[in-house]
């Protein structure tokens, strides 16, 4: 490996300098994160229902008595015997998180199409508790763009990350969050999606932190090298 190695001295000068443009990252994650606070909600009007192993719930009953609620779209079509291996790798990030979330008044859930039972049976071989909940009776996943018709795969492209995109999938990955009112209306707050979803990867931040990084480049494609975690040799 090809890189420079310098004295205790010149390290500790080129880390100070990079620690400047860390400190002004930061700086900059705190001001979107608050214009990302300041953002215009919009009515849920739709009524909603959801299938777990506690039962149908409402939109409105997923926040289990909290004020907010932050969905992650996993990709698990109903046609599928597998949940997405990287929506895997992302929610290998989320057990034990949600005692701290539910502390700043904010419920976690999963959201996928596929059954309730397809759901129960790969999150019990992958060891998570976080909700999970299927979206297969509504048309939750396809208003929060993080699913498609076969009118619009067959067309090749949908309205994906805000945009009209190219798109074959079924379903893609997303973030999406809600507020519930005193009067028990629910707001839509913020979406995210695509490479929106990496601040919630712990496994990635750790990575970017090393000396080789994520290692991705030339790959087929960026998480070519992402397995399920029972399946890596």
């Amino acid at each position: 490996m090809n890189h420079p190695v310098v004295s205790q001295e010149e390290w500790l000068k080129a880390q100070r300098a990079h620690l400047q443009r860390e400190k002004e990252l930061t700086r900059l994650r705190d001001q979107v994160a608050a214009e990302r606070r300041a953002l215009p909600w919009v009515r849920v009007e739709e009524d909603y229902l959801f299938d777990g192993v506690d039962g149908q719930k409402t939109l409105a009953e997923l926040f289990d008595g909290r004020k907010q609620l932050a969905v992650y779209h996993f990709m698990f079509a109903p046609e599928w015997e597998e949940g997405c291996k990287s929506c895997s790798f992302w929610a290998d990030n989320f057990n034990g998180i949600g005692i701290h979330l539910a502390n700043r008044d904010v419920t976690l859930a999963a959201i996928s199409r596929a059954p309730p039972a397809k759901l129960l049976a790969y999150q019990r071989r992958m060891g998570w508790t976080f909700p999970w909940y299927s979206s297969g009776g509504s048309d939750f996943n396809f208003d929060f763009q993080a699913s498609f018709t076969p009118e619009q795969i067959a067309a090749g492209e949908a309205f994906y990350n805000f945009e009209i995109r190219k798109n074959t999938m079924s379903d893609l990955v997303g973030i999406s969050v809600f507020l519930k009112a005193e009067d028990g209306s629910v707001y839509h707050t913020y979406s995210c999606y695509s490479r929106g979803v990496d601040i919630v990867n712990g496994a990635y931040h750790f990575l970017d932190l090393t000396p080789i990084g994520r290692n991705e480049d030339g790959l087929s494609y960026t998480q070519a090298w992402v397995r399920r975690h029972d399946q890596y040799e």
